[in-house]
């Protein structure tokens, strides 16, 4: 890169090499070429710093110094490995904190062209615009890039630095970043790669997921209700008014079950818990004692009801039929609920509503895949559409609270982004703590579908205890970026490790020390492929396919108390920030690995994959070419057929039966002739002659003799004009005493015969039809 340099004080020529000792300036060396440099050397004997200075367009001064001594040799090295690189296409680019991806492609013999580095303002204004964004999706990777300072303990030689400033014009053929809107990815050339799909905000968006999941029932028999909790937009008012049903309803079953495990006892660490904190309470509460019978009448009611809507039974139900519960009443029910289930109120002796309680229960149970996970406490969790890393996200119990908590920010109303899904409220703890899985999958291609299942994974602690006695973030969110920010509690299991992290050995083990070892293999595995696999299923249609695209997930799953596994989210741009010793163990060995799958295997069918397991290819599906917006229609005009074609269909159907056809004909003829008798009889006296100068045409009468035979011309035997004539279709000839003119006529079935006879000729028309019976 050739800099314009001018010298404004003539010095020795020691000096002004001092001030420029890169050999290769003409090429690399140097600063950029819209910077002006002015060598500031007035006197050689002056001080060296003064010497080694440049002023950049008057503000800011570097030294020279600074600049690495470029030896011919390392020049020389780095010409050849560019030269191999820029013909092999091994120019790659890299932008965020990926240090592993750099160094696997160095490796492999590829050059990096720079990105340039977005300065802090542009970061910022970056992830508010990605926070309104419906297509940004969850990113749980931070916006901070300490790539730089990785890379210099990586390049201390320059080398890497020299190269690419050698390929800066060059064409990249592999980029990965850590934002898709970095890249526009209509503007690359088909043999580039990048790592991210456009338009997949209907995946990695909480709304997206929410939306598209509903639509599985058009790509497969899978119910999402078996591996996702039950979601809701709160700015769609159809959608809201389905959610406080839901509400509702759960508020029932919860009752239900809160009756059942109070008399019976309760199988699990978390509900023995909250039941037991239950009854403290009601040992401190004071509040007015509520009638359990009212309650647990209205609450098998509208159980009753929902099972009979699944049965399609209410179909038949007028629309003028009250409803079970009116608004009044449900308001009433709601708080007494909230008494009893969350403040600990008194309550009657429930013996005796045991036994109809499981029984609904059990009816429940069979329809209601979420019953387990439920809880008794009707907890919901609130989530902004489309932030990630746990922002904005709350846990709340009580209807009207989630609704005012909504009705704040009228603009996430307006635009939909408000979710709010059943919370987990029985979710399987190692050592009384909750926790998330997260699992890695790549998707290389979206036509045909084609999906690789990470085999590693690793599990995030919670700080405190699991309870559900507070709502408080630090219990109930597992995220990295929230929890090691806090303490961890000390009521908190000592087998829980302080940097809240185990990878998925140290899960298993701890499975076969509770006996459920085989289950992983079993349960847990194969139910966060099905769900990964319905999940992309059902957004397939609405991602941009691009050849030479692929991109790594991150899904969070939640595990219930049977090892059920539930999907949560799924993240673009997981984070791969060696935070603990085991994201730094798998952090790398995932990014390794995907470039085994989007490198290696595109040379090798059977190379090496790592840990990644190819789960599902879908069948390809043909795209028809798009041809712009010209629409054309292509076809042949109908013609009408002739009067020959027609002639020749009656020849045919005349030769068909010759002797019937003749019978018919004589008949026909013989009611005409009888017909013209008729007319002849009532025909009234011709009209008095006008002056010569204008012409008078005779009244013609026209009747129809169905024929079924070909007649080509009929002549009155006195000579003239003719009299009778063929008609074809819906045109005859109609005939006057000067002009002969064509006029429409009644349509016959069958072929018929119209003879239009003038008054002066009827006589004439009677002894040509006794001629034509004679023959």
């Amino acid at each position: 890169m050739r800099a314009d340099v001018s010298m404004e004080a003539a010095g020795s020529r020691q000096c002004v090499q001092r001030c420029a000792p890169c050999p290769d300036r003409g090429k690399t060396g140097g600063p950029s070429k819209d910077q002006k440099v002015i060598a500031v050397a007035p006197r050689c004997n002056e001080d060296e710093t003064k010497s080694q200075h440049t002023t950049l367009e008057g503000k800011v001064q570097h030294g020279f110094v600074n600049l690495p001594v470029l030896h011919p040799d390392r020049l020389k090295t780095a010409k050849a490995l560019v030269e191999k690189a820029v013909k092999m296409h091994k120019i790659f680019s890299v932008q965020g904190p990926y240090p592993v991806i750099r160094e696997a492609l160095r490796a492999r013999g590829w050059v990096e062209q720079r990105m340039p580095r977005p300065n802090k303002r542009a970061r910022q204004r970056h992830s508010n615009d990605r926070a309104s964004s419906t297509d940004a999706g969850d990113s749980d990777d931070d916006d901070g890039d300490n790539s730089d300072e990785v890379e210099k303990g990586l390049n201390r030689d320059g080398l890497h630095e020299l190269m690419s400033r050698l390929v800066r014009n060059e064409m990249v053929y592999f980029y990965w970043t850590n934002r898709r809107d970095v890249i526009n990815a209509n503007s690359l050339q088909k043999e580039q790669i990048i790592n991210h799909f456009a338009k997949a905000g209907t995946l990695t968006t909480k709304v997206g997921l929410c939306v598209n999941l509903r639509n599985l029932h058009w790509f497969d028999s899978a119910d999402p209700d078996t591996f996702f909790p039950r979601c809701y937009r709160l700015g769609a008012q159809d959608e809201k008014h389905a959610f406080i049903e839901d509400y509702r309803r759960t508020a029932c079953a919860s009752l239900l079950k809160y009756i059942v495990e109070r008399e019976q006892g309760v199988c699990g660490e978390a509900m023995s818990s909250s039941i037991r904190s239950i009854h403290d309470q009601r040992k401190r509460s004071k509040s007015r004692p509520v009638v359990l019978s009212q309650m647990i009448e209205s609450a098998l009611r509208v159980c009753q009801e929902f099972l009979e809507s699944l049965e399609h039974r209410d179909i038949d139900i007028s629309l003028e039929t009250p409803q079970t519960l009116t608004k009044e009443e449900w308001a009433e029910f709601i708080k007494n609920y909230c008494l009893v289930v969350h403040d600990g109120a008194q309550i009657e002796d429930s013996d005796r509503f045991v036994k109809c309680c499981k029984a609904m229960l059990q009816r429940l149970a069979v329809v209601s895949p979420q019953l387990d996970i439920d809880g008794i406490y009707n907890i919901w969790i609130i989530k902004p559409g489309a932030k990630s890393r746990g922002r904005g996200i709350k846990c709340v119990k009580r209807l009207d609270q989630i609704l005012r908590l909504v009705n704040v920010n009228p603009t996430l109303i307006k635009e939909s982004k408000w979710v709010v899904q059943k919370y987990v409220e029985c979710p399987f703890l190692v050592h009384g703590t909750k926790f998330d899985v997260r699992q890695w999958f790549l998707v290389t291609d979206w036509n045909p579908l084609t999906v690789w299942f990470y085999k590693k994974c690793y599990l995030r602690f919670s700080t405190q205890p699991y309870s559900l006695d507070t709502m408080d973030s630090s219990v109930h969110l597992c995220n990295n970026s929230i929890q090691k920010h806090l303490r961890p509690s000390q009521q908190r299991h000592r087998g829980i490790p302080a940097d809240n992290m185990w990878s998925d050995d140290q899960f298993r083990i701890f499975l076969s020390s509770q006996g459920r070892g085989a289950q992983w293999e079993t349960v847990v595995v194969p139910g966060m492929k099905k769900a990964l696999i319905h999940a992309l299923q059902t957004t397939q249609d609405l991602m941009e396919s691009r050849k030479n695209t692929f991109e790594l997930y991150g899904a969070d799953f939640m595990l219930g108390r049977d090892l059920r596994p539930w999907l949560i989210e799924i993240n673009a741009s997981p984070t791969m920030a060696p935070s603990t010793p085991v994201t730094a163990r798998l952090c790398t060995a995932v990014q390794e690995d995907t470039l085994r799958v989007i490198l290696e295997r595109r040379a090798d069918r059977f190379a090496n994959t790592g840990d990644f397991e190819l789960i599902y290819r879908q069948a390809a599906v043909e795209v028809p070419q798009y041809v712009g917006v010209n629409l054309l229609v292509e076809g042949f005009k109908i013609k009408r057929p002739s009067n020959r074609s027609a002639m020749k269909h009656q020849s045919a159907i005349k030769e068909r039966d010759p002797a019937a056809e003749k019978v018919k004909a004589k008949v026909l003829l013989k009611s005409a002739e009888t017909q013209l008798k008729n007319n002849s009889s009532s025909a009234l006296p011709p009209p008095p002659l006008l002056p010569p100068e204008t012409p008078v045409t005779d009244p013609v009468e026209t009747f129809a003799l169905h024929v079924p035979m070909t007649i080509k011309a009929i002549h009155p035997p006195t000579g003239g004009q003719p009299v009778f004539s063929w008609k074809k279709k819906d045109e005859v000839t109609k005939i006057c005493s000067d002009k002969v003119h064509p006029c429409p006529t009644e349509k016959h079935e069958g072929h018929s015969l119209e003879l239009m006879v003038s008054k002066q000729s009827e006589e004439a028309a009677t002894m040509h039809l006794d001629c034509l019976k004679e023959q």
